[in-house]
């Protein structure tokens, strides 16, 4: 009996199979209908993620979850906020499960979180079948779609962190900018109103009115945001935090940054620490976010790539702030090495102080190395005209002339060669520093008072690529401006001459010679080493441009004739201001530079030199000579440097 029956069921099926086949292919259709419509449900939800926007994904209002496709998409918007309102995400469905009118996947949503950093999660994913026809997104009813982890209620915020930042090092490998601890003032829109506005105006010296303004354009636009107003060092936050204290809406969250000993010691080449900007946020491929700091300019911001490592990142439920959800470790910067020597800066600033508020600078080299041991500038904040600045030499590039002469037989020191007042070369006429001439003189006379029309006269005897040739043999112009490892670094120009004028200009530093005074310094020390080296500042990480510091031999008995003349300058000639200054013998020579169109045209003026192991050059822009305004500068340096 049970056989047959289960034979005469066999046969049945077989029968009606046969009879109605064509009701599977109905039903297989059916059933690919339903899973193309559940996989379009699910695959428009994952759309909409990626989009931000769920106005094509239908939502089943679930138990404790009744709410419209526009509330899920406020509950979105709030949730995942704090990784970034235009922070990327990308949102990959797989295959879809359906069983009935149930069906389900798993999403895996990816976010590319400031500074690139790929932030990747799975979310299951359930669609039911409703009455209509229609599939529906079935959010869950105690956990958040967006994350597993999240209930409802909590939001997800990003942090970025820093690890450790490397520091800038003087020669000896000490900090120059070691971190220390400041205060930004800023005024909180909320809490504060004009009269506060009006009594910070006076604490911090700013304008009147101009914080009240700042003030009430923030509160007309709605903005919460602190608006800042100046940043104080300890010393300077403790003088003025009683009276701070008692203003409402007045904060100063403290934070750490690179300090230099000043706020001007070494700027502008140590540059600054602050909040990035816009561009920097821009033009940083993803190096830099809004509410980051970094070094804003100066060797600070050239290297902070160096200095500040890398980014990490900290992803954080509200509901579990102590936990993070996902964490990318931040990476160490590492430090900069360079030659600075801050016994050296500071009494090379100290010496700038001197020229008050008119433009200045002042380069010191080491002799024996060819480091860059001090570069300082006035004003202080500002124009690096020290290592950047481009300045005809005037005389100063007398040096350079005279190791061409010397070089080519063309003179000695004893030479007599006349010094007339004026002299014309092919119609141009030349004239000597308020038209004065020595009667009879020496070669060797002629350096000492730098007298033009000699030089002039000699500049004949040179061939039109002999003092481009003469400046490389001192270093001038010879590429090292890249290997400085200092933006727009500048070594000095000095092309081939194409006529007597031309030359006869060059000869005495006018014409189209252009020199900074950095590359007026490291001739100095080449001519004290008997050698060309070419000066070096950053030292590690090596620039990727470095040059052959091989020292390179000038002609030995040129040398000690050109160190000879140097030190008559000093003893008898236009560097007399630094005759008697301690620290022993000084070798220099000035330099009066015209430059501009007026009549008679201005002037700077310079003193470049050596004393003992320490190579410098001072620059006075619209100073009037180099012996009466650019030497009493160096004799300034030089007098600080020996205490």
């Amino acid at each position: 009996m049970t056989k047959r029956t289960v034979v005469g069921t066999v046969v049945a099926v077989a029968v009606v199979a046969a009879a109605a086949g064509g009701g599977w292919w109905w039903y297989d259709q059916g059933q690919r209908k339903a899973d193309q419509a559940a996989q379009a449900a699910i695959t428009a939800y994952a759309k909409g993620w990626q989009k931000r926007s769920f106005g094509d994904v239908t939502f089943e209002s679930a138990v404790g979850n009744d709410r419209s496709p526009a509330e899920w998409q406020a509950d979105f918007d709030t949730v995942t906020s704090g990784l970034g309102k235009s922070t990327p995400v990308t949102v990959k469905a797989e295959p879809v499960s359906r069983e009935g009118d149930r069906a389900s996947s798993t999403f895996r949503v990816t976010w590319t979180l400031a500074g690139g950093v790929p932030w990747t999660y799975t979310v299951p994913v359930k669609a039911r079948l409703d009455d209509s026809g229609d599939w529906r997104i079935v959010p869950p009813v105690d956990a958040s779609p967006w994350h597993p982890e999240l209930k409802p209620g909590d939001k997800l915020t990003a942090t970025r962190t820093w690890g450790t930042r490397g520091d800038l090092l003087d020669l000896k490998g000490k900090p120059l900018m070691p971190m220390g601890k400041v205060y930004p003032v800023q005024l909180d829109p909320g809490r504060a109103n004009a009269d506060t506005a009006r009594a910070l105006e006076k604490i911090v010296d700013e304008p009147a009115g101009s914080l009240v303004a700042k003030l009430q354009a923030a509160q007309k636009s709605g903005s919460k945001a602190p608006i800042a107003v100046i940043t104080y060092r300890q010393a300077d936050f403790d003088a003025r935090r009683d009276k701070l204290d008692a203003l409402k809406g007045v904060i100063y969250p403290a934070r750490e940054q690179p300090l230099a000993s000043s706020r001007t010691f070494g700027q502008p080449l140590l540059g600054s620490f602050g909040p990035v900007n816009a561009e920097m946020v821009d033009k940083g491929k993803g190096r830099y976010a809004v509410g980051d700091f970094a070094g804003t300019s100066g060797l600070q911001g050239q290297y902070d790539s160096v200095l500040g490592g890398t980014a990490g990142v900290k992803v954080v439920s509200s509901g579990r702030p102590s936990t993070p959800m996902f964490e990318k470790a931040a990476v160490d910067g590492l430090d900069v090495q360079t030659t600075l020597d801050p016994t050296v800066q500071a009494a090379a600033e100290k010496a700038l102080t001197g020229t008050k508020d008119i433009p200045s600078a002042l380069v010191a080299v080491d002799v024996k190395s060819g480091g860059v041991l001090a570069s300082a500038n006035s004003p202080a904040l500002g124009f690096d005209r020290a290592i950047t600045g481009r300045y005809p030499p005037g005389s100063a590039f007398k040096v350079a002339t005279t190791y061409a002469l010397l070089t080519g037989n063309k003179v000695t020191p004893t030479t007599q060669v006349s010094c007339p007042k004026t002299l014309t070369v092919d119609g141009r006429s030349f004239k000597n520093f308020e038209g004065g001439a020595i009667t009879n003189p020496t070669f060797a006379e002629d350096f000492a008072q730098s007298c033009n029309t000699a030089f002039i006269q000699l500049a004949d005897k040179l061939g039109d690529d002999d003092l481009a040739k003469a400046a490389t043999a001192l270093g001038i112009g010879t590429g090292w401006g890249k290997a400085l490892g200092v933006a727009n670094a500048f070594d000095g120009s000095v092309p081939t001459n194409n006529g007597k004028t031309d030359k006869a200009s060059a000869s005495i530093g006018q014409g189209r010679n252009l020199v900074s005074p950095l590359a007026l310094a490291q001739l100095a020390a080449n001519v004290a080493r008997g050698s060309t080296v070419p000066p070096s500042l950053v030292t590690e990480p090596k620039p990727a441009d470095d040059v052959d510091r091989t020292p390179k031999p000038l002609d030995p008995k040129v040398v000690t004739q050109l160190q000879s003349l140097m030190r008559g300058v000093v003893t008898s000639g236009s560097g007399t201001a630094v005759k008697d200054v301690p620290g022993g013998p000084v070798h220099g020579k000035s330099g009066t530079a015209e430059f501009g169109d007026k009549n008679p045209p201005e002037t700077h003026a310079w003193f470049i030199g050596y004393q003992g192991d320490v190579a410098f050059a001072v620059l006075v822009e619209k100073g009037r000579s180099g012996g009466s305004v650019a030497a009493p500068v160096a004799k300034a340096f030089l007098t600080e440097l020996a205490r």
